[in-house]
């Protein structure tokens, strides 16, 4: 889309279209777009022929027409002129109808029946068309053109009773009746003929082609009876070779044989699965059953055995340890079956990359958001684009959008910078094929030139390169510092423009077109990938839903500019670390056996500029190397936000494709009476009839169609979808967008021919519009799902409740790498959001508890989303249950009686079945045993801080409608590596887990000195709540450090609160101790005589 570098800037609702940064006379209010001559039908450019004469289709007024619509009025319509209403006479290249006049002299016999033309069956055609007639791009659209139809499947059967022998149409005479064959032509189905293929009329007679039995029928292309079963044999034979490919790999050598020449590299499947060894499963899986036994017996002991000195202690107790089991159970489960998988990329390139061929790889939309460039620095953004341009990918199929959801002029015109920065960075990765393509971290890497004997020619350019670098952040971080004060008057660009986003909250939309349009290349002359800003408009009384909203802005502009099949989400901080990460991802969403049911490709989240200790887990490396594969083994892993390739065609709700199964056969040997048969067939009618009464009573979440038989039909779109919708219901779904609704059945992607610029642009300002999403299914049903901070969860447990399935995806070098926080308020705060937006979707409609039944989601699957919204419940029980040490230190009660051996034994079991269920986890997942703890340590800091923060915060909000928040404020910190990680923050979370910790180390100092004082007897009792107290303060201990890091680092208001928090309570349940007797003090006699 060509808008000459020019900022585009409007408003849809206030009829407002604008061209920014354009000198006097191209300051336009709309965009005109010179172009050659069109068809008038269509919308389609007319063909030059070869004498480089446009194609002409009627001579007496040459009504502009392309072939297609030609042929196609031709042999389906009025095979007239739409304007002078003359009738078509027949072009050389063009197939005879009925009633062509004869001509004399010689004439084209190649052309005149060829119905095998593939370039006119090409899908963007027929779209195109399609567009053309339904949204009136052009002028002159004919209303008849719309009436595509699927092409009826070819039953052989049925017309083998119609067909002749020997010859298409007729029998010949001079042929005997028993040496004959079976010939059906191709084009005599019963379906329907489909513009623009230009199929002839079956009724049409055609000469009569006679075959001299003499010959071999294989000379005429066809063959005898025995000539077909060879034919099958071999067919099946490859088909069974193939199947053990897929399912077991192929192993170079396994399958020498003569007749497996054809099957090739680019034959195979583009992945596989590779099952976790039995060695290793087997005992884990039997080790969790186990688990559950000795979980039984345990509760089995302590429901029984309850503690009556102690009993509310004891209580307590027990119902944490309850719910712990559960929150166990939720989590253990998914994780029963995992999986890991392998890629082909060698056999995706064979396949899809043909020497001297157009590569035939789908075209990938990349969304990048980011809101505030004070809080995302620009530089981090624009490594992210960097990262995304240079992709190892055809650089026509890439397109980059950048969301700028706070309309910052920094943000504007760092991607500027970046752009022409782009021109010289990207040919330079692919020259010398560098990893990662991000230069922040590129240059970062130490290169050691003697050691690795680089070329010369390298090393200079890599320097020259680096100053190249060194200058644009220069650049860089010079608009960062004008940016940070605001003239009064408002930002104003450099043709004195006054920049539209002054105002954050009332702005017009806005779109530039950096890469990509006409003359843009980079300084070898090459093409770039795309590169577009979005900025969506902003009315104040309007809910624009954060960061689901701005996501959903771009699903809808990028379908309007480009219309890739496929979309890449990343953050502003997360770039591409392995440049082939689309490729990747398109061996399982291109596969021709699986990839039509795939919805997304989750890749793991990997981390830069974390301390080698990892001390708050950030790493989070138990849940992406260990819950996510156990979930790729069900129906697939959660959406976790960013690094993640969807199918555009699943983020429109749609249903995913079921495959029809074919009919049952019926039993005719016994009588329909038998009791066994009827039993079974009323069964069967009673479950049909309850399922119609469910299909016809369920909710809106219910899709009106499914995208089935991809496969029939004309490649590339199911023309059934535009007769089972009416433009109404397609409304209300999509949102009062003609263009983006005709883009929506395109399921291979793609942009009409016939568009205009101007009719794309006034509609990309549209659907960016604040009000576009009302009255539709937008953020209900369609995109990201509205409802919940943590829409990256909602949004994929649709998918799954929609029938989809997803894939995770581990390359041998990380795709994706970011940024996280690696001080303790910032990690504190990141866990408190996605927490609290667990707890809101457990207190809305779609909590996966009660929601979505009857639908595609899997029993498994739905665990493992209960217990991804269910898991900040559990801060209340564990914050009880870390508390009961203290309490049983300061009142010398305990929560378990005097334990027996039978006791013994049950605790010893539960232990050892922890323990090792842990290190198998570790075995087959590949985590080494710190990553478990830490995570485990953090688990419990999190857990009594940033979830029950969450867990009330969500109550107040969704019940009472208090939004309450909770903000950091930096207080400093030093110079050098790793510096965050020393810096406070002081927030609200820190208290909670601080107070724990002071009061359960003063019931370990009063623990020990009672029993110092009591004497040899007390030590025994002392042990069982000592190891309890001990236990929460280890697991508090990255707490402690985190505080204690550097000794002026504890900030006074901390140890004031949690010292006073832990006194108060110590003070109070001496004063007010429930476990002793209210009764008379009872007086015994010592027993010495005192007088």
């Amino acid at each position: 889309m060509d808008t000459k570098g020019r900022l585009v800037a409007g408003s849809h609702n206030r009829n407002e279209f604008v061209l920014i940064n354009a000198d006097e006379i191209a300051r336009v209010t709309s965009v005109k777009e010179l172009s050659g001559q069109i068809c008038q039908i269509c919308g389609d450019e007319i063909e030059i022929s070869i004498d480089g004469e446009p194609f002409v289709a009627c001579n007496e007024c040459a009504f502009p027409v392309c072939r297609p619509c030609y042929e196609y009025e031709r042999s389906e319509g009025n095979q007239a002129c739409p304007q002078c209403k003359t009738r078509y006479k027949r072009i050389k290249g063009c197939p005879r109808v009925e009633g062509d006049e004869e001509e004399d002299g010689a004439d084209d016999l190649e052309n005149e029946f060829d119905i095998a033309s593939q370039d006119r069956r090409d899908p963007h055609h027929i779209a195109a068309a399609m567009l053309s007639a339904r949204l009136n791009i052009r002028r002159g659209s004919q209303p008849h053109v719309s009436g595509l139809s699927t092409p009826a499947e070819f039953d052989a059967a049925s017309v083998a009773t119609e067909i002749p022998l020997l010859t298409y149409g007729e029998e010949d005479a001079g042929i005997s009746s028993d040496k004959n064959a079976l010939i059906i032509p191709p084009f005599m189905s019963r379906g329907k003929c489909v513009h623009p293929l230009p199929v002839p009329d079956p009724s049409m007679t055609l000469p009569p082609r006679p075959m001299d039995p003499k010959k071999d029928l294989r000379v005429y292309g066809y063959g005898t009876v025995a000539w077909k079963e060879r034919m099958e044999d071999w067919k099946k034979k490859q088909n069974e070779k193939l199947q053990v490919v897929k399912h077991e790999g192929y192993n170079g050598d396994e399958f020498d044989d003569p007749d497996l020449p054809v099957m090739d590299e680019g034959r195979q499947p583009l992945s596989r699965k590779l099952p976790i060894p039995s060695s290793k499963i087997n005992p884990y899986r039997l080790i969790i059953l186990l688990r559950i036994v000795v979980l039984a017996l345990f509760f089995h002991y302590r429901i029984l055995h309850p503690v009556n000195d102690a009993f509310f202690l004891w209580l307590l107790s027990v119902i944490c340890e309850i719910w712990f089991a559960i929150s166990w159970i939720l989590d253990q489960f998914p994780k029963w079956h995992p999986i890991e998988r392998e890629t082909y990329l060698d056999r995706l390139s064979l396949r899809y990359e043909k020497e001297g061929k157009p590569s035939e790889l789908a075209s990938v939309d990349v969304f990048v958001s980011t809101v505030d460039p004070m809080k995302e620095p620009p530089l981090i953004t624009a490594n992210t684009v960097l990262s995304i341009l240079a992709v190892d990918y055809p650089v026509d199929k890439v397109a980059c959008y950048v969301s700028d959801d706070g309309a910052a002029m920094l943000t504007f015109e760092a991607l500027s910078e970046t752009a022409e920065f782009a021109r010289k960075w990207v040919p330079f990765c692919k020259k010398f094929i560098i990893e990662p393509r991000a230069p922040e971290w590129y240059f970062a890497q130490k290169v050691d030139y003697l050691t690795d004997k680089v070329d010369p020619a390298f090393v200079r350019e890599r320097r020259a390169m680096k100053r190249e670098y060194e200058e644009f952040k220069v650049r860089i971080n010079g608009l960062v510092s004008t940016a940070q004060k605001a003239p009064e008057e408002g930002w104003t660009m450099q043709d004195g423009t006054p920049w539209p986003g002054n105002n954050v909250r009332d702005h017009p939309g806005m779109i530039q077109v950096f890469l990509g349009h006409d003359g843009v290349c980079d300084i070898e002359g090459n093409e770039l990938p795309r590169l577009i800003y979005v900025s969506r408009e902003k009315r104040p009384g309007f809910d624009h839903h954060k960061k689901a909203g701005a996501m959903n802005s771009l699903v809808r502009v990028s379908a309007i500019i480009s219309n890739a099949p496929f979309l890449l989400n990343v953050d502003c901080d997360h770039y591409i670390n392995n440049s082939k990460a689309l490729r990747e991802a398109m061996c399982f969403m291109m596969d021709p056996i699986s990839g039509k049911k795939i919805c997304y490709v989750q890749f793991p989240q990997r981390f830069d500029g974390i301390d080698r200790h990892d001390r708050y887990s950030n790493r989070n490396v138990v849940f992406f190397d260990i819950n996510m594969k156990g979930l790729d083994g069900i129906q697939g892993p959660i959406y976790v936000g960013t690094g993640c390739v969807f199918r555009r065609q699943a983020l429109y709700g749609y249903d995913a494709p079921v495959k029809k199964k074919p009919p049952r056969r019926t039993c005719n040997c016994l009588p329909k009476c038998c009791c066994c048969c009827c039993f079974r067939s009323k069964k069967k009618n009673r479950k049909s009839k309850s399922s119609e009464k469910k299909k016809n009573n369920k909710e809106v979440t219910k899709q009106i169609y499914a995208l089935e038989n991809i496969d029939e039909g004309i490649e590339g779109i199911d023309n059934e979808k535009s007769s089972l919708m009416t433009q109404i219901k397609f409304e209300k779904k999509f949102g009062q967008s003609p263009v983006f609704i005709a883009s929506t059945l395109m399921e291979d992607g793609g942009v009409p021919k016939g568009a205009t610029t101007a009719s794309l642009l006034k509609e990309a300002i549209h659907v960016i519009s604040c009000g576009y999403e009302d009255k539709s299914d937008w953020g209900k049903e369609v995109g990201w799902i509205y409802g919940s901070v943590t829409e990256d969860i909602l949004t994929g447990f649709k998918m799954h409740c929609h029938g989809w399935q997803s894939v995770y995806c581990i390359p041998k070098r990380p795709a994706f790498k970011g940024s996280a926080p690696i001080n303790l308020s910032d990690r504190l705060h990141q866990v408190l959001r996605w927490a609290l937006g667990s707890v809101e979707i457990f207190l809305s409609r779609h909590c996966p508890i009660w929601y979505g039944y009857g639908c595609g989601l899997k029993p498994l699957e739905r665990f493992s989303y209960i217990a991804s919204v269910v898991y900040p419940l559990t801060s209340i029980p564990l914050l009880i249950y870390c508390t009961l040490p203290a309490v049983c230190l300061l009142t010398g009660k305990f929560i378990v009686p005097e334990i027996s051996n039978y006791a013994s034994l049950l605790f010893m079991s539960l232990f050892v079945v922890i323990a090792v269920t842990s290190i198998l986890e570790m075995q087959w997942g590949g985590v080494g045993i710190h990553d478990l703890w830490r995570n485990e340590q953090f688990w419990v800091i999190g857990g009594v801080s940033s979830h029950l923060f969450a867990l009330f915060q969500g109550l107040l909000k969704v019940l009472a409608g208090v939004n309450t928040n909770f903000t950091v404020t930096s207080k400093g910190g030093d110079d050098g590596e790793f510096s965050e990680l020393y810096i406070f923050k002081w927030t609200s979370l820190l208290i909670p887990p601080m107070t724990l910790l002071i009061i359960n180390i003063i019931g370990v100092i009063v623990g020990i000195s009672d029993a110092i004082s009591n004497g040899y007897d007390s030590w025994g009792p002392l042990f069982g709540r000592l190891f309890f107290a001990i236990w929460v303060i280890v697991h508090l201990y990255p707490f402690l450090k985190g505080m204690m890091g550097k000794q002026d680092r504890l900030p006074t208001i901390i140890v004031v609160w949690s010292i006073l928090l832990a006194s108060i309570f110590s003070l109070l349940w001496a004063r007010v101790n429930p476990f002793v007797s209210k009764g008379d003090i009872v007086l015994e006699v010592c027993g010495l005589n005192c007088d």
